[in-house]
């Protein structure tokens, strides 16, 4: 009764007719208005009142902020052809690419380079830094909405190291013992303690329930190694096939369940290419808008095109490795040394890498541990000067008849001459050939000796079988030396290919491996590296760059610290082409 009451009263309220008296005085004054004064009236009426919208949309617009919105594409170009979606399996450019944004594993790392949780909520690391705890988050869930369980995380885990499975990812996880503890907490035990082991718990997670039915030699053949099911951040909406079956489209869309939040880009679409050509070619018609991994040729002609070109240095170092016990004159440092200072390393990256690469004088890439790149050294003019000085404290004097030094040992008189061994790859032998020039114009007689890359690693590298290397080595994110430089390693299948060995180096080596302080850690490694310089093993090149095409309207893209090309997509979930406009706020 009372709403009957109500709602009656507020019909004869609105029904009841209002006067406005100032407006009818005022239309009785427009009235008295000549033709000419109305016009008048009603241009400046009507500027009046535009004005006012626009001080009050201004005036709003201060309190506004423009916010990234979800909605917008992108269409990538990749060359090759993914055959293993998994992140066990996954072995090709293209196969890590979509491994990347298909699957999350326990962590993540970020473009910066530090880990953080993804799947996980929280971790825990032991006093004696051999236990590692992760507890799950409650919301994770795969693309079908299945929840991430530990069952999920150990069922990945063992089937990483089992040796049937010959998983790329075994060699992580040999040694490791997974317990359940609880629905979703997992507890990873190490046999000794290894601080960079965190980055292992960054591959993605495979779902029990769709793998867990296959055996190890079912693996390769199962169809969700091509629409696989993961928990990352875009599921697979669409596979496009040639006439041989084979994909080379897949369409992604953003995932509303990801842990770290649903990507801002909504639809993603990767397109796969024989080679660069056919890339550049579909670049060229507006096929793709984006591609990574491109050579310095293809950049330097598409940065006449005005394109907007990503860079960053990857962390690969290209050097010439001495071996002292197949070429005995490298055991004298001042030759090393000297050999060092003749190499023009910036002209190297200009005229090998075409000016996308950095010149580096140590074993680790640029801006790893140090906030900016450290001088090279003096001019050119005055290292080849300091070359030859060393040349000649160390009694290699200069015949001038064939310009190549000697040096007298007793009756004997032996040459400055060794072989430089590299492979078949463009980059490289272009690079040896050079450094050769290089290196005979201080008195060196270089012969450069290329294989092919198969056989240059069984029968040259594995066996130590050369006198003076160029070779590049990756270095991961986690920044461990060990293998590449610790005495241990020396002999197959460790990779200190220069055979180094330094007493204190092992130590700090050692200890990095073992403290969990990253401090600490970092500075291990500094002391380390300084060591490795003033030794001078091996002439240290340059580090080639990581080199992306991609249109201006995306924003928010960040390229800094990469191990592969697929971790240009870390930071994917905030890359975006749309916004919106919010009150300010809200955005606190």
């Amino acid at each position: 009764m009372l709403t009957f009451v109500v709602v009656n009263k507020a019909r004869k309220i609105l029904r009841k007719r209002y006067s406005l008296p100032p407006l009818a005085a005022l239309e009785r004054i427009v009235q008295s208005f000549s033709p000419f004064e109305r016009v008048v009236f009603y241009v400046f009426s009507g500027g009046l009142v535009v004005g006012a919208i626009g001080l009050v949309f201004n005036v709003n617009n201060l309190f506004l902020t423009s916010v990234p919105a979800h909605g917008g594409s992108l269409t990538e170009g990749i060359v090759g052809s993914p055959r293993f979606l998994n992140p066990l399996l996954a072995l090709s450019d293209g196969d890590r690419d979509l491994t990347m944004l298909v699957y999350s594993g326990l962590l993540r790392a970020t473009p910066e380079g530090v880990l953080i949780p993804d799947l996980a909520k929280s971790y825990t690391v032991s006093e004696d830094g051999l236990s590692y705890t992760f507890i799950l988050r409650e919301d994770a869930i795969f693309h079908d909405k299945r929840p991430v369980t530990a069952d999920d995380v150990i069922f990945t885990m063992e089937k990483a190291k089992d040796p049937a499975l010959k998983s790329p990812k075994r060699a992580n996880w040999e040694g490791v013992t997974v317990e359940k503890v609880g629905n979703r907490e997992v507890k990873l035990t190490l046999k000794q303690p290894y601080s960079p082991f965190l980055e292992n718990a960054t591959m993605g997670i495979l779902p029990k329930h769709i793998w867990g039915s296959a055996d190890a030699d079912e693996f390769a053949f199962s169809p969700f190694n091509t629409n696989a099911i993961g928990s990352g951040p875009y599921s697979i909406e669409r596979i496009r096939r040639n006439a041989s079956g084979i994909p080379v489209v897949y369409e992604l869309v953003s995932f509303d369940g990801y842990t770290l939040g649903a990507p801002y880009i909504a639809d993603l679409s990767l397109r796969f290419y024989p080679n660069e050509k056919e890339l550049l070619l579909a670049l060229g018609r507006g096929e793709i808008e984006s591609a990574g991994s491109l050579s310095p040729e293809a950049a330097g002609e598409l940065s006449k095109k005005n394109l907007r070109i990503e860079r960053t240095a990857l962390p690969r170092v290209f050097a010439v490795f001495f071996n002292q016990n197949q070429a005995p004159i490298f055991a004298e440092k001042d030759v090393r040394t000297a050999l060092t200072l003749a190499t023009d390393k910036d002209g190297l990256v200009d005229s090998v890498l075409a000016g996308y690469g950095v010149p580096i004088d140590g074993p680790i890439p640029p801006l790893v541990l140090t906030d900016e790149d450290e001088p090279l050294g003096t001019t050119t003019e005055a290292r080849l000067t300091e070359a030859a000085r060393l040349f000649d404290r160390a009694k290699w004097k200069l015949n001038e008849a064939t310009g190549i030094r000697e040096k007298t040992r007793g009756k004997e008189t032996e040459k400055l001459s060794f072989t430089l061994a590299t492979s078949d790859v463009l980059v490289l032998k272009k690079s040896a050939q050079q450094v050769a020039e290089m290196w005979k114009r201080v008195g060196a007689e270089v012969k450069v000796s290329v294989y092919e890359s198969g056989d240059l690693n069984q029968n040259i590298i594995r066996p130590r079988k050369f006198e003076a290397l160029l070779f590049g080595e990756i270095i991961g994110r986690e920044l461990d030396l060990f293998a590449f430089w610790h005495s241990s390693q020396r002999n197959d299948p460790g990779l200190n290919i220069a055979m180094y060995t330094n007493t204190k180096v092992n130590q700090l080596l050692d200890e990095a491996r073992k403290v969990s302080d990253l401090q600490k850690r970092l500075e291990d490694y500094r002391k380390a590296v300084t060591a490795i310089k003033a030794d001078a093993p091996a002439v240290f090149l340059y580090s080639p760059e990581f080199i992306y095409v991609l249109p201006e309207r995306i924003r928010g893209f960040e390229l800094r610290r990469i191990t592969t090309q697929s971790d240009r997509f870390l930071g994917i979930t905030s890359w975006y082409t749309d916004t919106e406009k919010i009150w300010n706020i809200f955005t606190k």
